[in-house]
């Protein structure tokens, strides 16, 4: 009987594959780019994907044509789905529990990105109104992940994601309150060279930087929710002291072994091994003129 996890249980933010069903593998699609080789249609098993629910291709995704496998992560959504709310049972067994496994899929995984964004703004920020606020939300969005698939299924993510957002820019612009830096909120950077836009303590919420040049660059304090890194060149950037970056962010970028991460993230394995040398630089370019692009407003966060 499908069931909603209990009340109050800890909620994991990181994937588990092995109690997950491959759910990521089926329910969303995908178009032939860039980061997929191939068409597949929502709800229709990816071909690469076994019958043990592991992908048969996983260590070779991006040689084969998949590097937007590689970068993408439910933040437990998959196994809270499986193991939780439709209580272990597989999507393959029955036909009506796919397409209702799927639908909550589409629910479930936002959640649990907001629990990820909520519990980092939380060891942000100190004692106050607006913690107090943020762990309310937590607590709510939390709550909602333990419904049954039905409750699930009823949830409006976008104003929910509306209200969470709000919080969460405000926990960002206190961190950054003594390093106040450029509004690139929802900025198209698409591959601007920003090796001398002066980016520490800067909005980048949003921000779409694919193939943008950051080598050197001092991200410190910068807010990079949701900004778009594919492709992006982060050799020999100072990353350690930037908000809200995720391990896929970086999992979809560039850098090298001088690139400097925040202990709590890893280099990603296809990173160069090269140390390649870059002078930091901060400032106005040579042209009197910082890099910048169109505003596109702010794109989700």
């Amino acid at each position: 009987m499908e069931r909603g996890p209990q009340a109050g249980a800890d909620h994991e933010l990181a994937a588990d594959c092995s109690r997950c069903f491959g759910i990521c593998c089926v329910a969303p699609a995908f178009a032939a780019s860039a980061d997929f080789a191939i068409d597949k249609p929502a709800g229709q098993p990816c071909p690469n994907l076994g019958a043990d629910s592991r992908c048969g291709i996983h260590q070779d995704l991006r040689r084969r044509g998949f590097p937007g496998c590689t970068v993408f992560d439910c933040f437990g959504a998959g196994q809270h789905l499986a193991q939780g709310t439709f209580g272990g049972r597989d999507w393959r067994d029955d036909p009506a529990t796919a397409r209702r496994m799927f639908d909550a899929f589409a629910v479930m995984r936002p959640l649990h990105e907001l629990l990820w964004y909520l519990t980092e703004a939380l060891a942000l920020t100190p004692a106050g109104q607006l913690r107090d606020d943020l762990a309310a939300a937590l607590a709510e969005t939390g709550r909602l992940t333990d419904g049954t698939p039905d409750e699930l299924l009823a949830v409006d993510v976008d104003a929910h994601r509306d209200r969470v957002n709000r919080l969460l820019s405000q926990a960002g612009e206190q961190a950054r309150a003594g390093r106040p830096g450029v509004d690139r909120r929802g900025a198209v950077l698409i591959g601007a060279d920003l090796r001398r836009a002066g980016l520490s303590g800067a909005n980048l919420r949003g921000a779409c930087l694919i193939g943008a040049d950051l080598r050197g660059v001092d991200l410190g304090a910068a807010d990079l929710t949701g900004a778009d890194l594919r492709g992006a060149d982060l050799r020999g950037a100072d990353l350690r002291r930037c908000l809200f970056l995720h391990q896929s962010q970086l999992d979809s970028a560039r850098g090298d072994h001088q690139t400097v991460l925040p202990p709590r993230l890893r280099r990603p394995t296809h990173w160069s091994l090269t140390v390649t040398p870059v002078r930091r630089s901060g400032g106005p370019s040579p042209s009197g003129r910082s890099s910048t692009g169109r505003s596109a407003g702010h794109r989700r966060r």
